[in-house]
């Protein structure tokens, strides 16, 4: 997408969005997901955790090396070969917002405990493509950055991940999730990339999507999502953003999961639920 179209839709989602929510506004969307369990995001005193590191990835697009974080599951076996899901973050983060503030490696570690996830390899990458531009850098600055990362994350951090990790090549064995701008650049960069991904989710995503009637075309191309993801909290004050993609699906009827987190605002509580509910529906 264009910079000044980028910033633009941002600004108008963004306006849109704080007038028109209304807590308790859609209250008639009950929940098809049951809440966590309690302590589903706390390290378990007992039971085989996987193992969380830290990589560099040459960028070519960018031109310079960069950072991800990557998940493996307990018992990884190198000779075996695993689907990926990469997860964003959104525009206050990095490749460690997800494990910082998320507890996402935690969250995974207990859904394997539990036998409810297929095992995968999970990649958090820095979803800002750039070599200045930082979490502190002005929004208008970030905006570009992360509509760059498209590029390298298809042209220079899956073939890295492939390459370096027992990670199976084709895509339905990949999956693309994100938390807020993560989730506005997870359905542009999904959607827009179904003979790379299968599997695509967007948590309280951000203005920065593609118009809802755009996302449409795309899920119903010739290459269509094994599963479209859509969720947000009803206190979001970017709830509208979501509440309009899942609009526009359902009038032309185009399956996905939508999920409303009662109460829910535009934080961690929300999308650490999202990954706990998504997460076990991936690669099946």
């Amino acid at each position: 997408m264009a910079r000044t179209n980028w910033l633009a839709l941002v600004a108008l989602g963004a306006l849109a969005c704080a007038s028109a929510a209304q807590p308790g506004d859609e209250k008639k969307d009950a929940p098809k997901y049951a809440a966590p369990p309690k302590g589903f995001d706390k390290a378990r005193a007992k039971g085989e955790r996987g193992k969380l590191e830290t990589i560099e990835y040459e960028s070519k697009s960018v031109g310079a090396k960069r950072k991800a974080q990557v998940w493996t599951p307990p018992n990884f076996d190198k000779s075996a070969k695993y689907p990926v899901l990469y997860l964003l973050h959104g525009i206050g983060g990095d490749e460690n917002e997800w494990t910082r503030g998320g507890a996402a490696h935690v969250v995974l570690d207990n859904l394997f405990a539990d036998q409810k996830l297929v095992p995968m390899i999970v990649v958090l990458p820095n979803g800002r493509a750039s070599k200045e531009v930082t979490a502190k850098s002005g929004f208008g600055q970030q905006g570009p950055a992360f509509a760059a990362f498209e590029k390298d994350l298809l042209e220079d951090l899956i073939p890295h991940v492939e390459k370096n990790y027992p990670a199976k090549a084709e895509r339905e064995a990949r999956a693309l999730a994100g938390l807020s701008m993560g989730g506005g650049q997870s359905l542009n960069f999904g959607l827009g990339n179904l003979g790379t991904f299968a599997w695509v989710g967007g948590f309280s995503s951000a203005p920065n999507t593609k118009r809802p009637d755009d996302l449409v075309k795309l899920a119903e191309g010739e290459k269509k999502p094994k599963l479209l993801w859509v969720s947000c909290g009803d206190r979001d004050n970017l709830f509208r953003i979501s509440k309009g993609f899942h609009d526009a699906l359902e009038a032309k009827k185009v399956p996905h999961e939508w999920h409303v987190h009662t109460g829910g605002g535009h934080d961690f509580a929300v999308w650490k639920a999202d990954l706990y509910h998504l997460a076990p529906l991936l690669f099946r």
